[in-house]
């Protein structure tokens, strides 16, 4: 049963600051005050002393079992059905993603590698000077907030991959739940506080706050226990996040993924070879969950002769003909209606949409087409709507092609169709974009993020606050790590990852070498 409060180090906690429901109204929730970040923060900095020295393998043990939990909760996809309207086989698909972030980043934390142990031994006969004993490690940052996703419950949310990321790493979390998916947060935090009793870690390593208003978002970057952040969503969001948390006597990082237009470049040798394979697969990939993803293709970017011009007018046929769909909120809805406003407003932009969803809150699949001097011109044609569509651009040369190109701001993703002649004639497009994107596709579609060690997942502002680094896959740990050398130790006082014996067996970089041996 739901409790509708505030779960701070393993207690529901009364509130006194309001109440709040969203979209199903499957229950009411207790609005978060600034009294209860206090009681979190300070929980999760009681912990974190404990935390950060729990062995290895009880660390992955306690990631296996908020996974299996995760997996375990009944009530878990019904409820985020009725608060999100997403689809439940879509749900239970996320439901998946989500319990195998956490055994990744179990995984990983087993095999210890990803401490980056660096050890230069000592050199006392060496001149003009002796060299001393150096080794440096990674290690935990301390107490970390992570806000949960509107469009990604479960996999971007309370136990997602922020989450995951940070306990891996040995930080606490505070988690901020999103308000439209409160009570499927609730049952996402029980998993993990019920995982973190059975393997008996202290009770601050997680809590759950809820609440509508932005100064609680606020006091929670600014409290001063805080190390780092964690967020996904909108730009103006992210953006005020990261200004707050600059603001305060001791900055802190935060890892803001703020979404971006994932541009589709399309050369013509493609389209020549497979125009219309490649008009069913944009139009796919931009109505997917009815375009709420960060990786929705908002830009389709080609040559403007006589087969773009036919890819278009595929395009466009089959933009008219797909649904509409229910979006997250109301809200989301609405602000996806104004941007399709906005851009079908501007000179030299013509629209396609397909049926007019009337009163229901609906997502309208729209297309929009121009050219690319009048991208040039008005930089706002670039700036994502969150929602099923994308903006076509037809250049009318390469040079242009280019322009365009090097206008554009960070993203997470930039893709291009083309055959290998394309390719290789375009090598510039390539150079370009390889300064602009976190991830580089050719002849696919942005939709849909691997959750592997190798994916990349941000990119440069503003797509992200920190193009170093990764939301999605596991080089996501060091966001919430920070390197120490430790010079002149004696072996007890040193960490197993960094004694003489490596009893770990880790890969290390000793002198210079990457080795599994010890001595």
């Amino acid at each position: 049963m739901l409790t509708g409060k505030n779960l701070i180090a393993g207690e529901a906690v009364d509130g006194t600051d309001g109440s709040f429901t969203a979209a199903g109204a499957v229950a009411r929730f207790e609005e978060a005050s600034a009294l209860h970040v206090d009681d979190a923060l300070d929980a999760a900095a009681r912990a974190f002393d404990a935390y950060r020295h729990v062995p290895a393998e009880a660390r992955a043990a306690f990631l296996d079992r908020i996974a299996a939990n995760i997996e375990g909760t009944d009530d878990l996809i019904a409820v985020a059905h009725i608060e999100t309207a997403l689809p439940a086989q879509r749900l239970a698909g996320e439901r998946t993603r989500t319990a195998s972030q956490l055994r990744m980043f179990a995984a990983l934390v087993r095999e210890g590698s990803w401490v980056d142990a660096r050890i230069d031994r000592a050199l006392p006969q060496r001149t003009p000077l002796p060299r001393p004993d150096i080794r440096r490690m990674l290690v935990p940052l301390g107490p970390v907030a992570v806000f949960g996703a509107s469009n990604f419950p479960l996999a971007f949310s309370v136990a997602g991959g922020d989450t995951a990321s940070a306990l891996a790493a040995g930080c606490p979390v505070v988690v901020k739940a999103h308000p439209a998916h409160p009570a499927t947060s609730e049952l996402a935090a029980r998993a993990v506080m019920a995982a973190a009793d059975v393997s008996g870690l202290p009770r601050g390593v997680f809590s759950l706050l809820q609440s509508t208003r932005n100064e609680l978002a606020r006091a929670l970057v600014q409290h001063p226990q805080l190390k780092a952040v964690g967020f996904t969503g909108s730009l103006r969001a992210g953006r005020a996040l990261f200004d707050a948390a600059a603001a305060r006597p001791e900055p802190i990082p935060v890892y803001a993924e703020m979404g971006s237009v994932n541009p589709v470049f399309i050369l013509p040798g493609a389209v020549a070879e497979r125009g219309a394979a490649i008009a069913d697969g944009l139009k796919d990939s931009v109505t997917l969950g009815v375009g709420q993803f960060c990786t929705n293709p908002g830009l389709t970017i080609g040559l403007g002769e006589a087969r773009f011009d036919d890819l278009v007018r595929q395009l466009e046929a089959r933009m008219r003909s797909a649904p509409p769909g229910p979006m997250l909120t109301p809200a989301i809805c609405r602000a996806y209606d104004a941007g399709v406003i906005r851009l079908g407003g501007i000179e030299g932009v013509t629209t396609t949409r397909s049926s007019d969803a009337g009163d229901e809150p609906l997502g309208v699949p729209s297309l929009f087409v121009t050219r690319g001097e009048v991208l040039l011109r008005n930089h706002a044609i670039g700036e994502e709507v969150f929602g099923p569509s994308t903006v076509v651009i037809r250049c009318d040369s390469r040079d242009e092609l280019y322009r365009v190109a090097a206008q554009l701001d960070g993203q997470l993703t930039a893709t291009i169709h083309g055959t290998p002649a394309d390719l290789e004639e375009h090598a510039l497009l390539i150079s370009i974009l390889e300064t602009k994107a976190g991830r580089l596709i050719v002849n696919g579609f942005p939709t849909g993020v691997e959750v592997s060690p190798s994916m990349q997942h941000g990119g440069p502002y503003p797509a992200t606050t920190d193009s170093r680094s990764t939301s999605v896959g596991t080089a996501a740990i060091n966001r919430f790590a920070r390197p120490v050398a430790y010079q002149g130790f004696p072996q007890p006082l040193l960490a197993p990852e960094l004694r003489d014996d490596n009893p770990r067996g880790i890969w290390r970089l000793v002198d210079g070498e990457l080795t599994k041996d010890g001595w």
